[in-house]
């Protein structure tokens, strides 16, 4: 076929580069927007239809968004939620062998001792639920707040069981939970993507395999901002390149792009097109976000909030991602890394709660303020709990802490169509295993489809000749979690 840009045959990239003015950066940044399959033709769109835009739902969805607080290492739920005095009874005692039989963990026997819980606990609220001392913020929103003691896992060690959480299969490759959402309904973002990621605490296990869009369009994926400098790196133009120079650039592109698409059909350059154009907008909306000048200081206090402070990552972030969703991002992934106490649980419960508690607490509060939790589920929780029996190892150097235990832990759901002040299932005496109303990950995954308007079995994607879902091929609702 002849080209009607007969100069093109003649460039060399690095020519084009220079000659349309378009910087490295941005082609970089429009890359990951628009990167792997064709968005357009795997939704069944035309070339010009943007894939992110919103989607009709299976049921009428009492969420429109979702802030996932993950605490990555697991914490303790024995230490935060789940009072057993039975512990208190049998402390330092071996634990009775009918409980343990058949079980197996990372890093202790099983006839470890019983280890009681290191704080107190009380009843707050109306609802009275149960929680404790270290959780003081949290206490004062507990009515808002619904309490699931019986989640279990299939998955005793971190970065499977973080990954399975994420992706509803311990192993790498599959799209995370707001893949699927973006994949699902959409976005309500123009300048924004639908899925971001926020970190702090140090690293994760599951690494970036829990933010993929896996084999799902990778337009789908989450976007990790970081916590200093650009939030998304390739957002700075160049030195001496200008916003003038920039929109002449990406027009010049733009029209090219137009008459190839024209020429031959391709929806992937369709794509490209839009690709550009959210990179652009982009670069207005991202360091407009990060910029908390125009927060009022009784929310920054709110929230101990500390632009550019370290050590208020966590409560930086729960700001940052009320600010995403007023803005229409669809899934909010905050992820806190720190809860890994194999050693001196009760010092790292002091450390992290410190942390974290004010602004989890704060972010319903903040939400609530502004008519904004009706609509946003909050979601907390890590990828299992801890045992009731001690770790302690001397050639490891750790001892009174608590070894990993997939069997029954709990975790906190808030707004979005929750029904609050319930604690919902029930653990035995001793905090083993669930007894009540036991709640499974896929469980929890259908759950949070559900209040979005999905049915979990028919949100579906073909891939390798079958039809994969975010609940593999069982999980259920959870009604009595749902107002």
């Amino acid at each position: 076929m002849k080209t009607d840009l007969p100069f093109l045959q003649h460039q060399t990239r690095r020519q084009l580069f220079e000659t349309c003015g378009v910087g490295l950066g941005k082609i970089a940044l429009a890359s990951l927007l628009a990167n792997g399959a064709s968005r357009s033709s795997a939704f069944g769109l035309s070339s010009r239809e943007d894939p992110l835009a919103p989607k009709t739902t299976h049921f009428t969805p009492k969420a429109k968004r979702v802030i996932y607080l993950f605490m990555a290492g697991a914490p303790s739920q024995l230490e935060l939620f789940d009072n057993k005095p039975k512990l208190r009874e049998l402390d330092g005692k071996p634990i009775p062998p009918s409980v343990i039989a058949g079980q197996r963990y990372a890093f202790i026997q099983p006839d470890a001792a019983v280890l009681a819980p290191r704080f107190e606990f009380h009843r707050h609220g109306e609802s009275g639920a149960e929680i404790s001392d270290q959780l003081p913020h949290l206490a004062k929103v507990v009515d808002d707040i619904a309490f699931v003691k019986s989640v279990h896992t299939d998955q005793f060690n971190h970065s499977p069981a973080q990954i399975f959480f994420n992706t509803g299969s311990p192993i790498p490759g599959r799209p995370a939970m707001g893949s699927w959402l973006s994949y699902g309904i959409g976005s309500d973002a123009d300048d924004l993507p639908s899925f971001v990621v926020l970190k702090s605490g140090g690293n994760l296990s599951g690494g970036a395999a829990m933010w993929s869009s896996g084999f799902l369009p990778t337009t789908h994926a989450g976007v990790p901002f970081r916590e200093s400098g650009d939030p998304i790196l390739h957002l700075s133009n160049p030195e001496g390149f200008d916003d003038r120079a920039q929109r002449d650039s990406l027009d010049i592109l733009r029209r090219m792009n137009e008459r190839r698409l024209a020429a031959v059909g391709d929806p992937e350059i369709g794509t490209r097109i839009n690709a550009y154009e959210m990179a652009y907008r982009m670069q207005s909306a991202a360091p407009e976000l990060m910029d908390f000048g125009n927060e009022d200081p009784k929310t920054l206090e709110l929230y101990g909030a500390k632009p550019g402070n370290g050590k208020a990552a966590f409560a930086n972030n729960c700001l940052l991602a009320r600010r995403l969703v007023e803005r229409g991002v669809r899934f909010v992934q905050v992820y806190h890394a720190g809860w890994d106490h194999h050693s001196q649980v009760e010092n790292g419960i002091k450390t992290q709660a410190g942390l974290t508690d004010q602004a989890c607490a704060a972010l319903v509060q903040d939400l609530k303020e502004r008519g904004l939790l009706d609509d946003t589920l909050i979601v907390w929780g890590g990828e299992f709990g801890r045992t009731p029996m001690v770790e302690a190892s001397a050639a490891l150097g750790r001892s009174m802490g608590r070894d990993h235990h997939p069997q029954a832990f709990t975790m906190w759901f808030a707004g979005g169509g929750i029904k609050p002040g319930q604690s919902l299932g029930a653990t035995d005496e001793l905090g083993f295993n669930a007894v009540e109303d036991p709640v499974h990950v896929h469980d929890v995954q259908a759950t949070i489809l559900r209040l979005l308007g999905l049915d979990h079995e028919r949100l579906t994607f073909r891939f390798q000749g079958r039809d994969y879902r975010l609940t593999d091929v069982y999980g259920k609702v959870v009604e009595k979690l749902i107002a």
